[in-house]
């Protein structure tokens, strides 16, 4: 079982148990609050850095004594499965923007997958093969820094995840200018979603067809 929580931006927590004696609590890309957002009170066993952008580097804002990750490779910590894999910020192969690390986590037989400040218009073979099977995908949709929200509906198609949860777009304190979620939902055919405060997630409770979306609120 997995509960998630977003702190707005690429910012999440993401608390992995099992009913037993398991249980990690991974922390995705805090940000500076310089950026207008308020970073929750956040404790992690496991803190990922997607690039080193004030707005998703902020380790000194989480607590705890983490076991850190900023960029590619493989790793096990707390029987928690993480790939980084290699991406570019741009579509200019990081000319601009520079890198960018998505990241697969595999815990409680759920894979994760965190894209990060993709900039990618699409992924590469090599990227998807490493990404492979995704349940919970956590793509940014509000466009100027990263992909847009048409971009992100073809990377969505790459991935064929069976849940999305959209991130890196407008809020109403965020001093950067993004798209609003609702461009997102609009483009797939998603009108109405209900806001909600966080999200859990079971490998029972997984959609056996079709892709679920889910709006987080920070």
């Amino acid at each position: 079982m997995a509960k998630i929580y977003w702190a707005g931006q690429s910012c999440f927590q993401i608390s992995v148990s099992n009913s037993k004696d398991h249980s990690a609590d991974i922390v995705i890309d805090p940000f500076d609050e310089t950026i207008g957002l308020k970073l929750p009170n956040l404790s992690a066993d496991i803190l990922l850095v997607t690039h080193e952008h004030h707005d998703h580097n902020n380790i000194k804002g989480v607590k705890g004594d983490p076991f850190i990750i900023q960029g590619p490779g493989e790793y096990e910590v707390k029987e928690v499965f993480i790939q980084g894999i290699p991406s570019f910020h741009d579509d200019k192969e990081g000319k601009e923007k520079g890198q960018n690390t998505i990241y697969v986590i595999e815990a409680e037989d759920l894979r994760f997958c965190h894209l990060g400040d993709l900039g990618q218009k699409q992924l590469t073979d090599e990227q998807l093969e490493k990404i492979d099977r995704v349940d919970v995908l956590m793509i940014p949709v509000g466009g100027e820094y990263t992909i847009s929200s048409v971009e992100a509906q073809k990377i969505i198609s790459q991935i064929e995840p069976k849940i999305i949860i959209p991130m890196h777009y407008a809020l109403p304190k965020l001093k950067m200018k993004l798209d609003d979620v609702s461009k997102f939902l609009k483009g797939m055919g998603k009108n109405s979603v209900v806001p909600q405060d966080k999200f859990t997630v079971k490998t029972s409770t997984l959609s056996k067809d079709g892709m679920e979306i889910v709006v987080l609120q920070p």
